[in-house]
């Protein structure tokens, strides 16, 4: 039987005060996704550790089975892998996002008001690239993001200058109250290559606000009452990639840099579709394009059942909850019932549905709160008929930790 891991990004919630005290979950209307249930098993999964809102790095390592605390080696590695941006062990990689701020260097908005296009990324990408001096390379990726590699036998045992992520060991973590003012990137350690890599860091993210703040690009948006793609702000350094035990049989519907990146190191066969581009403001439309073109992509690959199992990633049920927009993320999910999960409820796969972390809307950023979790491959055990987060609590499953969900389901 075909085996396939669903992670739906961001999917956990809280009670949301626009859909009636309810969750995007509870409040969709899910009759394949409850058919799924009703036949399947249920529980709820930490996937990092009980008290820590992971971000989809640490997550996603510890939902294909590898111990964060064991393999995880930084995430800017993991995403110039996933891009293609060349990267040595020793360069210090990391990611970034093109975000807003003051004259103080007080942050406005870590995404530029998620309304950077892609061809305005790449305009500014380029004027980066053409006036820093040094050995680095940076590149946009998708929306607001980006890599940023440096060269050279450089440490990664720096602090993060993005206030909404603070470093927890080698982990980066999402802050319980974000800070709103860009810290300056700190050696952790005394050895001179971790100075020279905090100072390279600072440097840039320094001169990437005088080449940007009154680049003529960030003067028509603002023109436009569009925030200011106005610094380059780093994160999640690391200065090599994790040496992964290989799966064999395995393909992976990925999209991103990152997961894209992890799967390839895990040995899965990338299966990759084409992004649509960013073309407006407003960047919701291309959204659901996008979630569109994973579902198309997702059915594809399993009607051609070349694989045994298959790692598919939805991301766009993530950014909602960053957003504020339960309504968007409760479209989301009928979306995903109808065209996804009716397409699955009419096979005979073994399934594993869960998210990477809660993205709690009215928090607008990732959370400590476990996820949702159904097995859909052994008689059922539980009485639980619904995928949502209270729910799955009840079931048979019980609780959790994400590098135990496979090898519990035999995957």
């Amino acid at each position: 039987m075909t085996k396939i891991l669903i992670i739906l990004d961001g999917i956990g919630d809280t009670p949301c005060r626009v859909l009636g005290g309810k969750t995007p979950l509870e409040s969709a209307s899910t009759p394949n996704l409850d058919f799924l249930t009703r036949r399947g098993n249920t529980g709820y999964v930490h996937t990092v550790g009980k008290d820590i809102a992971p971000e989809s790095d640490i997550a996603v390592t510890a939902l294909l089975g590898y111990d964060p605390r064991a393999y995880y080696t930084g995430r800017g590695p993991l995403e110039a892998y996933g891009a293609g941006v060349p990267f040595k062990d020793g360069d210090l990689a990391l990611r970034t996002n093109f975000s807003t701020v003051d004259e103080d260097m007080t942050l406005v908005d870590r995404r530029a008001g998620r309304t950077l296009t892609t061809k305005e990324a790449e305009e500014l990408a380029k004027a980066v690239n053409k006036e820093i001096k040094g050995d680095f390379t940076f590149v946009p990726t998708v929306e607001h993001r980006g890599i940023l590699v440096f060269e050279g036998r450089l440490s990664a045992n720096i602090s993060n200058a993005d206030p909404g992520y603070e470093k927890v060991g080698t982990f980066g973590v999402a802050r319980r109250i974000a800070k709103n003012k860009i810290s300056p990137c700190k050696a952790l350690d005394p050895k001179p290559e971790t100075k020279r890599s905090a100072k390279l860091v600072n440097n840039f993210i320094r001169q990437s606000y005088e080449i940007l703040k009154d680049h003529p690009l960030n003067k028509k948006r603002m023109k436009n009452y569009l925030l200011p793609a106005n610094v380059i702000l780093p994160r999640d350094a690391g200065t090599s990639l994790p040496s992964l035990p290989k799966k064999k049989g395995w393909a992976a519907v990925v999209s991103m840099p990152l997961e894209i990146g992890l799967a390839k190191l895990s040995g899965m066969n990338i299966i990759s579709f084409p992004l649509p581009p960013v073309r407006d403001a407003n960047i919701y439309p291309t959204l659901y394009k996008r979630l569109e073109a994973e579902i198309n992509a997702s059915k594809k690959a399993l009607q051609e059942a070349k694989y045994t199992k298959y790692y598919l990633h939805i991301k766009e049920t993530d950014i909602p909850g960053h957003d504020n927009k339960p309504k968007d993320k409760k479209s989301m999910i009928e979306i995903l019932d109808k065209e996804f999960f009716k397409f699955l409820r009419e096979q005979d796969y073994e399934l594993i549905i869960t998210g990477d972390h809660s993205t709690p809307c009215e928090r607008k950023g990732h959370s400590a709160d476990p996820v949702p979790l159904l097995w859909v491959g052994k008689q059922k055990q539980d009485s639980v008929e619904r995928f949502t987060e209270a729910a799955c609590k009840k079931g048979s499953l019980g609780r959790m930790y994400g590098k135990d969900v496979l090898a519990k389901m035999g995957f």
